[in-house]
């Protein structure tokens, strides 16, 4: 089967089954768009990290704790991403304001300017990949991307 045709069979299952499927596809190929973006920011940046580095814009600095609870995973993977973060010159640790013992963790200028550069280059893709699609479907997969995005956070 071609993928045309796996998507046409896909897109035709409905209810629980569908969605698992759905998501399914979009996990994985999304994977494979998130890698290509955290190459644009830095050639050896991976696809975990990166996930971590554009939260840590949207919320301009965390916690590492903060942070695993927000991707639900352990603060040792964190760790991980923030030690290749930090050796590419992307993030730093900054003292926590509301608790001498504990670090913040914040993007630095350079970071910064590479995810300003690659968000222009994703919103022109995501641009393009949506060109046809009317834009209250557009705003429609948004909300309900959101949506589901707040269920799943709740519902851990």
């Amino acid at each position: 089967m071609t993928g045309a045709s796996d998507t046409e069979g896909t897109a035709q299952r409905t209810g629980h089954v569908g969605v698992e499927q759905e998501l399914t596809v979009l996990l994985r190929r999304a994977r494979g768009t998130s890698q290509e973006f955290a190459r644009q920011i830095h050639p050896e940046l991976e696809n975990d990290a990166y996930g971590l580095l554009i939260r840590l814009d949207q919320v301009d600095g965390a916690r590492g704790t903060d942070l695993a609870a927000f991707f639900g995973v352990g603060k040792p993977t964190i760790s991980r991403q923030v030690a290749t973060l930090e050796k590419l010159g992307l993030v730093e640790r900054h003292p926590d304001e509301t608790d001498g013992r504990a670090t913040v963790l914040k993007i630095t200028e350079d970071g910064r300017a590479r995810i300003r550069r690659m968000r222009e280059a994703r919103r022109e893709y995501f641009g393009e990949l949506l060109a046809s699609w009317d834009e209250a479907d557009v705003n429609l997969f948004a909300k309900l991307l959101h949506r589901y995005n707040e269920t799943v956070f709740s519902y851990r």
